[in-house]
């Protein structure tokens, strides 16, 4: 996490029980035990009425998803070449932070997670039997294969880390050029003022939404995962695929949700860094095992094919929508996977940000934008080819009647299965806990004013309600609980990426480093109460004129 001395931002006045933002958690925190309760005491009544709002917000909303990620897209691009390409993240002189290999491993680790592990093998054989609709290919066919590693890589690929890049950029932008505080709140001070979004409370809301929001979305993670290890432990007690019910994926995240508070009370940082390093190296020589074990000459065959289809077909599926059907596959797939996406963008952008200061805005975003769906490629390819492949051999991978199950009987079919099904489920073990932590961690920093070393036992009472938020949804309904929620919970914080978007152009716009035609730089940086660019600038552009030295802009006099 972030060290606010380290990082030359102000040190925070107050510490304790007085540095939290009474009115933001209150409110946040309300909410959502709020949600808690009427799931547990209304099960069947919240279960109906968050499934017709969300029919509501697909029928109704489904087109901003859509039109907003692949706007996401065009906006990082269009930042990454553009005359804004070269603006450091930082304030002018310093270096990055981490070196590029540094850099690449840490975006590796964040391209990681429960999400892979569940839909590592699931998401490419359920369409290959079930294709999407708007394809027209017959079940098992070679287009349906083909359509199914172009929408998993679709929904994988470079959609969800423009999303992830859009917001990160805000805040790095903001932190680290602006000087300015570290909560989803602060680049807006490009828009409204610091006085409006500090001093008066605009950016109250806003931190509000951003918490809900992560708090959802943090819960559907953890909800797949425990998923997924009660699947594995079930298999392994009874030999079969047996579904495990709610009872064992509920105390499976109670158990790790102990883990979570241990961690975040004990603060053992060096032990949640060992371990996430431990499942890098497990979640590597699990995948050489199933492209050495499995069908290797497939994988290898697949890949650039599944490259090709995704390129050629990236036009058409980000732009496709329901007008003529198909409304619950996108709601079940696209429309989820964006507003998952969505939903964690305060912590994935907050990281993002963190291991990026120094690198410019080209850098950063190609870097963001091509290492994780490099590493989606990969694992899908092997992981999702190796289901595909025994799918079509008569291997029923997709008949186990259970989602979470998909992983394990792709590995039944291998050698040394109990290792690698134990190995799966200490993998998603450890991503639920050091996820969750570092979440709560995120949590604590919105709700304390942006203060990067919240106070402890905030932070533990968001580990808790993460957990409390996983359990009740699962008890609400299962999966289509976790998606349903996931995508009602989004749905409001599109418009805030929006701001985050428009904000950061703003800012952009007064850069002095940014290449131009001739004419003064717009804006004035006293003016948005920010401290930015403490040292001389140097422009990019040598040839244009100098400003006249009555202008004040950013560190000049």
């Amino acid at each position: 996490m972030l060290n606010n001395a380290a990082d030359g931002l102000p040190e925070p006045t107050t510490t304790g029980w007085a540095s939290v933002d009474k009115v933001v958690v209150g409110v946040a925190g309300g909410v959502i035990v709020i949600v808690c309760v009427l799931g547990v005491a209304f099960t069947e009544q919240v279960g109906d009425a968050a499934a017709s709002a969300l029919g509501w917000v697909t029928a109704n909303l489904g087109w901003v998803f859509i039109l907003g990620a692949a706007a996401f897209v065009v906006f990082a691009l269009v930042l990454a070449f553009g005359r804004y390409g070269g603006i450091p993240l930082s304030r002018e002189g310093e270096k990055a932070e981490f070196s590029t290999l540094s850099w690449i491993s840490m975006m590796f680790s964040a391209g990681m997670g429960i999400g892979l592990m569940f839909f590592g093998v699931y998401e490419p054989v359920s369409h290959l039997v079930d294709p999407p609709p708007f394809v027209g290919a017959a079940p098992e066919s070679p287009q349906a294969a083909n359509a199914a590693m172009a929408y998993t890589l679709f929904h994988w690929g470079l959609h969800p880390w423009a999303i992830y890049s859009v917001v990160g950029l805000s805040l790095a932008y903001s932190t680290y050029r602006m000087g300015r505080g570290n909560l989803m709140s602060a680049p807006f001070h490009a828009i409204f003022g610091a006085d409006r979004i500090d001093r008066r409370g605009w950016g109250k809301p806003i931190d509000i939404l951003a918490i809900i929001c992560t708090k959802f979305g943090s819960a559907t993670s953890l909800g797949l995962g425990a998923l997924q290890i009660a699947a594995g432990l079930s298999l392994l007690r009874t030999g079969g695929f047996e579904d495990p019910g709610v009872a064992l994926p509920i105390i499976v995240i109670s158990v790790l949700t102990v883990g979570v508070v241990f961690s975040a009370a004990s603060g053992v940082t060096k032990g949640i860094k060992w371990l996430s390093n431990t499942n890098m190296v497990l979640s590597a020589l699990l995948l050489t095992f199933v492209f050495i074990a499995g069908p290797t000459v497939f994988i290898l065959d697949l890949m650039p094919s599944a490259i090709g289809s995704y390129l050629g077909q990236i036009v058409p599926m980000s732009f496709q929508s329901a007008v003529f059907g198909g409304g619950d596959w996108l709601a079940s797939w696209t429309i989820f996977y964006w507003a998952w996406w969505i939903s964690w963008t305060p912590f994935v952008g907050n990281f993002i940000a963190r291991i990026s200061r120094g690198r410019t805005i080209r850098e950063f975003v190609l870097g963001v934008l091509l290492v994780p769906t490099s590493v989606s490629v990969l694992w899908f390819s092997v992981f999702g080819g190796a289901g595909m492949n025994l799918q079509v051999g008569g291997v029923d991978i997709a008949g186990t009647g259970n989602e979470a199950a998909a992983f394990f009987a792709m590995l039944q079919q291998y050698p040394f299965f109990i290792g690698t099904a134990i190995v799966v489920m200490v993998l998603t073990a450890v991503f639920f806990v050091s996820g969750a932590d570092a979440g709560s961690l995120v949590l604590g920093t919105l709700s304390t004013r942006g203060n990067t070393r919240p106070w402890k036992p905030l932070v533990i009472v968001w580990a808790i309600l993460t957990g409390a938020v996983a359990a009740v949804l699962l008890w609400v309904g299962g999966l289509q609980a976790l998606q349903t929620f996931t995508i009602l919970a989004a749905s409001p914080f599109i418009l805030i990426m929006i701001g985050l978007c428009v904000s950061l152009y703003v800012d952009l716009r007064r850069d002095p480093m940014r290449q131009r035609r001739l004419g003064p730089v717009r804006g004035s940086s006293e003016r948005q109460g920010t401290v930015p660019f403490t040292q001389p600038i140097q422009r990019i552009d040598e040839t244009e004129v100098a400003d006249t030295g009555s202008e004040t802009d950013g560190g000049r006099e």
